[in-house]
């Protein structure tokens, strides 16, 4: 059978420690909880060490403070002046997540922060339902709990505790790509639309959805389903109409959505601005941040290359080869380069898949003490990340 979709499920179960459709889910969700609430305690304390007011690097840390500023104000209220004289501004951020801030601040009684943080962590929670469901659909429930245990415990996972839109795009992700797996070709497109409005690497799930309707339309010798193409138009609508719309704003229809993010120094160079970088990083990178991020891109590649000869479904390769594609080929801080990787979680599956064979049939003591020590060093340096580094998260 081809390994680009799998058959569906099997008969669902519920009861104990299990939820419809994803046996299992709910002790990876308190494993993953339980890791980033520890997140969000030591950025509290950090917070207060600091005489900071109360969680505040949580709601105004780097790119939230400019989604809470468009959900509050609108577009087009924010610029800032960089020292080389360029024009930042907000219409590089994408619409839905400040759109449901201002929503859910129509509907209660809460500051744009407190209404970011509900909708961050609501996201968490379905993004990590959906990424165990999609693990679980292809690998079963021990590497499905490993992925998500995986995933809490990445540096770059302090954001599902941040008023940012990584979990949100995530979650709208990971649901696309179980629906991809399932034949739900509307509802993979829908969620594609909304991941397209989510961030700019939205059209990552646009490609991974049209990849997989265009293989199913050539296994099926021609023959496509009205929701299956319409599916497949409806992916890219979201990512294509913002872009559009901010072209349309500047005056450029086709390039002005370019010029903004230029003005960011995010464009596609084709690796050039991230090897120009690694050239100079010893002079000006920091020697944490910078190494760090270098090792979790290169820890990317390699998995996606033994995600590839592992004859993962077409879908899941797809989306997180193009997520991966953007890391490398468009410039920018690099430190920001393994928030970017975040929400490719197929990325997850061959290290889930080794661990879950190394773990088993019953970890050792060593093997304890290590990824408690692991998740430790990984929470603090999140915690460095949002609350005292000086590189962007």
């Amino acid at each position: 059978m081809s390994p680009a979709l799998r058959p569906p499920d099997s008969p669902r179960e519920t009861g104990r420690g299990r939820v419809e459709g994803a046996p299992g889910v709910l002790p990876a969700l308190a494993v993953f909880a339980a890791v980033r609430l520890a997140g969000v305690v030591l950025l509290i304390v950090v917070d207060a060490v600091a005489g900071r007011p109360f969680g505040k690097s949580l709601v105004h840390a780097w790119d939230s403070v400019w989604y809470l500023h468009i959900a509050e104000h609108g577009y087009g209220t924010q610029l800032h002046i960089t020292s080389t004289g360029a024009v930042q501004t907000d219409w590089a951020f994408f619409p839905l997540y400040p759109g449901l801030v201002r929503a859910l601040r129509g509907l209660l009684p809460v500051t744009a922060g407190q209404a970011g943080l509900l909708i961050a962590w609501s996201c968490s929670a379905l993004a990590v339902y959906g990424v165990y469901t999609v693990v679980h659909h292809l690998h079963g429930r021990a590497v499905a709990t490993a992925a998500v245990a995986l995933w809490a415990v990445l540096p770059q996972s302090v954001v599902f505790a941040l008023a940012y839109t990584e979990p949100l795009f995530t979650a709208c992700a990971a649901w696309s790509l179980h629906a991809v797996l399932r034949r739900r070709w509307l509802t993979a497109g829908s969620l594609a639309l909304l991941a397209g409005l989510s961030r700019p690497n939205g059209v990552a799930v646009a490609a991974a959805v049209a990849a997989a309707a265009v293989h199913e339309v050539v296994r099926q010798r021609g023959r496509a389903s009205p929701g299956l193409l319409a599916g497949m138009v409806m992916g890219p609508l979201g990512w294509a109409g913002y872009v559009l719309w901010v072209g349309r704003r500047t005056g450029d229809l086709w390039h002005g959505y370019l010029q903004v993010q230029s003005a960011w120094n995010s464009r596609l160079d084709l690796a050039v601005g991230p090897l120009r970088f690694l050239e100079s990083m010893p002079v000006r990178g920091s020697w944490v941040t910078y190494p760090v991020s270098v090792v979790l891109v290169v820890a990317g590649i390699v998995s996606f290359c033994v995600l590839c000869l592992d004859r993962t479904p077409l879908p899941l390769v797809v989306f997180a080869g193009v997520l991966l594609l953007l890391v490398v080929a468009v410039s920018g801080p690099f430190s920001c380069k393994p928030r970017f990787l975040l929400p490719a979680f197929p990325l997850l599956i061959p290290p889930a898949r080794a661990l879950v064979r190394t773990w088993c049939p019953s970890p050792s003591h060593r093997a304890r003490l290590l990824c408690g020590g692991l998740t430790a060093v990984s929470l603090l340096y999140g915690t460095y990340l949002a609350a005292l580094a000086s590189q962007p998260l």
